[in-house]
């Protein structure tokens, strides 16, 4: 049996075993005995996660690769330990599901192989949870890659880049080009991996901080003393040098400075 990529699902399957083994080694396996691997297709990335020691969970929206991993996978791989006690299929919809839940409030590091059409939203769900969540590694397509692990300074920094980076370290692991999928995409991919900060939380409201961080970036040609005006800026605080400032050139550091200065004007 072999299962069929659909592009309304925006699948598209690995097939270089080469890179496949690259990305589960991309975990460092510290800190958690659980690895949940979203979007799996075929298993030609679950193989490799299950050589390694937590126990894998893959959930998996497309009916079809479900079928697959439970009947011909097992088969297939047959010198895999793919017993209940090491490996669980779930079906359903990464975004939709209570992942807390079901691994019962344990840590999880997340990796997959993810469509673009949802990843930047695969990974805002790990931010939300992050309590849960000590690694985070996977394929995106390249800009959005690149994005997430960019520092201040860059054209391409951005939402995406302050609030993942707020509470995890990002590393740009390597570029995959479209030749190793089936079917090709149109561009190249890449992984990245971030790894938890040991203090992941803010001083400051989090919930302020995304929203400053947001509104920034809506506008970010404009300097913050325009784009920020919403949060009724006093005169006096318009004057300090970093409302003279664009969001690209603020490192999460100074967004963080930002937040307080905000909150001690409303104060």
């Amino acid at each position: 049996m072999t299962v069929r990529a659909k592009k309304h699902l925006g699948q598209h399957f690995l097939n270089d075993e080469n890179i496949a083994k690259k990305i589960a080694d991309s975990l460092t396996e510290n800190g958690y005995d659980n690895v949940l691997e979203i979007g799996p297709g075929m298993g030609v990335l679950t193989k490799y996660l299950l050589g390694k020691k937590p126990k894998i969970t893959v959930m998996e929206l497309d009916s079809e690769s479900v079928t697959y991993l439970q009947k011909t996978f097992p088969v297939e791989h047959f010198k895999l330990n793919t017993s209940k006690e090491k490996f669980t299929i779930i079906e359903g919809d990464f975004l939709k599901k209570n992942f807390i839940e079901i691994f019962n409030r344990q840590q999880v590091a997340i990796i997959g192989n993810f469509p673009y059409n949802i990843s930047s939203q695969i990974v805002f769900k790990a931010i939300e949870n992050r309590e849960f969540v000590p690694e985070f590694s996977g394929m995106f397509q390249k800009e959005v890659a690149q994005r997430i692990a960019e520092k201040e300074g860059s054209k391409v920094y951005g939402i995406l880049s302050v609030l993942t980076q707020a509470f995890y370290d990002v590393e740009y692991l390597f570029t995959v080009p479209p030749s190793v999928f089936n079917p090709p995409p149109k561009v190249d991919s890449g992984v990245i991996r971030f790894i938890r900060k040991e203090n992941y939380t803010l001083p400051v409201d989090e919930k302020l901080f995304f929203r400053v961080v947001k509104t920034a970036f809506n506008q970010r040609r404009k300097m913050l003393r325009s784009s920020l005006k919403s949060f009724n800026l006093s005169d006096t605080l318009k004057e300090d040098p970093i409302f003279a400032m664009r969001p690209e050139q603020l490192s999460v550091q100074k967004f963080i400075e930002l937040t307080q200065k905000i909150v001690q004007n409303n104060s």
